[in-house]
């Protein structure tokens, strides 16, 4: 049986593979509110060649746009992969209660959400689910850097 988290996170995938058909790193985001997507992203760098193109920070637009407010209290995002620090700046800034992520960035020297949560200096701090259909997440990712080198050399 799939699980809520499951369901919201394949949503996230579904996005994420859109990415990667563009040619963007296969990163997908969804912004729920109760049981209902409210937006959905994918990364978009590479194609508006703007550095803060990134999943989550289109999704968090689309989603304030839609609530009409700067103020995701009762939203949840689930993300294929762990925000990076940018991102995991945005979700706390729109106070969005929860963040559920499938794939960890995996660099060892990385700072992790749960860190940056743990150290924020705002007023606010998110509930973090991490692992969330994780292998098919982190293989997506994989994947696409694998055949990205192989097409480099």
């Amino acid at each position: 049986m799939v699980t809520r988290d499951e369901f919201f996170m394949a949503q996230a995938l579904e996005e994420a593979k859109i990415a990667e058909k563009k040619g963007e790193v296969p990163v997908g985001a969804v912004i729920v509110l109760g049981d209902k997507v409210i937006a959905k992203a994918h990364n978009l760098r590479q194609t508006k060649r703007k550095a803060t193109d990134h999943a989550e920070i289109i999704a968090i637009n689309k989603a304030c746009k839609k609530v009409k407010d700067f103020r995701l209290n009762d939203c949840e995002i689930f993300i294929t992969l762990e925000p990076c620090l940018m991102c995991f700046g945005a979700i706390l800034n729109a106070r969005i209660k929860r963040v559920v992520f499938g794939a960890k960035i995996g660099h060892k020297d990385a700072i992790t959400c749960r860190e940056l949560n743990e150290r924020a200096m705002l007023n606010f701090k998110t509930t973090i689910t991490e692992g969330v259909l994780e292998d098919r997440c982190s293989k997506l990712v994989t994947e696409f850097f694998k055949d990205k080198r192989k097409n480099e050399v």
